[in-house]
């Protein structure tokens, strides 16, 4: 039986996926993908969660990989 390979997900503070119905492959597509998404609130300096602000030097902490 062929391994099955490993699949993530990242979870927003706020516990949503920050890309809806998309997996990741490998830990480069999750980097990408999570500086990708990080980049949307460059503008406004801060993640709006539903606990309030957060830093984005301190976003990566706050957000959840889950494997699938």
């Amino acid at each position: 039986m062929a391994k099955k390979k490993q699949k993530y997900s990242i979870l927003s503070p706020d516990g949503f996926s920050i890309e809806f119905d998309k997996t990741y492959n490998g830990m480069e597509e999750v980097r990408t993908a999570f500086e990708a998404w990080k980049k949307r609130f460059e503008k406004q300096g801060y993640y709006s969660s539903n606990n309030g602000k957060i830093p984005l030097e301190e976003l990566e902490d706050n957000c959840t990989l889950i494997e699938l």
